[in-house]
């Protein structure tokens, strides 16, 4: 067995479509697809640098920061801020084009970003000549994709993350809630209300506070 995979520790993102599913299978397939394809594109280019794409996975961009890369944390939530707001800006101009009245095209609008963040450590490894990240961190990341916060704008920390980017909760208003998993335990989160940043003056509501 080869010695020379090392775990590492660092930030682990999810940008996650809200409304994905229900978008693609009730609007046509090419204007659908090229629609998400689109709004991730743009949210992708926001996040690297500084972040690494790690993958794209159907209506979700995986990245990750890893410490060495990403040494101080306090970078990302204006960083993440950013991203929803490329992704809100996007939407808008899509929406905007009435070029075409397709049921895609009209359901634009209907599409939102979930951002969750977690904190933990990894391994990275290749398979079949495909590089990726592998450990219960990354399980538990995308495991928080399905969690009962209400709502299709926001950003989720775990509470490692949460301590990694120095944000004070109570300050910035953010919920928590827990949430558990087999084998993962009980995890608590903290989520912020990104829909501020929807409006197109985002830069004047700052959603998270150190």
């Amino acid at each position: 067995m080869s010695d020379d995979i090392r775990a590492e520790a660092g930030f682990l993102i999810l940008a996650d479509i809200s409304g994905f599913t229900a978008f693609v299978a009730g609007t046509e397939l090419e204007h659908g697809a090229l629609v998400t394809g689109v709004l991730l594109e743009a949210v992708m280019r926001r996040l690297s640098p500084p972040l690494e794409i790690q993958e794209l996975e159907g209506d979700a961009v995986f990245a990750i920061g890893a410490d060495g890369a990403l040494p101080d944390g306090s970078v990302l939530p204006a960083l993440l801020a950013d991203a929803f707001a490329v992704f809100k800006e996007e939407q808008r101009k899509l929406a905007g084009d009435d070029s075409c009245s397709c049921r895609a095209c009209s359901d634009i609008p209907r599409l939102d970003l979930k951002l969750v963040v977690h904190h933990g450590r990894f391994v990275r490894q290749t398979v079949g000549g495909r590089a990726r990240v592998a450990g219960p961190d990354v399980i538990l990341v995308h495991r928080l994709l399905k969690n009962p916060v209400n709502g299709s704008a926001y950003l989720l920390l775990t509470a490692s993350a949460l301590e990694r980017v120095g944000v004070d909760p109570v300050a910035s208003r953010m919920q928590q809630h827990f949430v558990s998993y087999p084998h993962l335990g009980e995890v608590p989160c903290f989520v912020a209300d990104l829909e501020p940043l929807a409006r197109p003056d985002f830069a004047a509501a700052p959603v998270l506070a150190a």
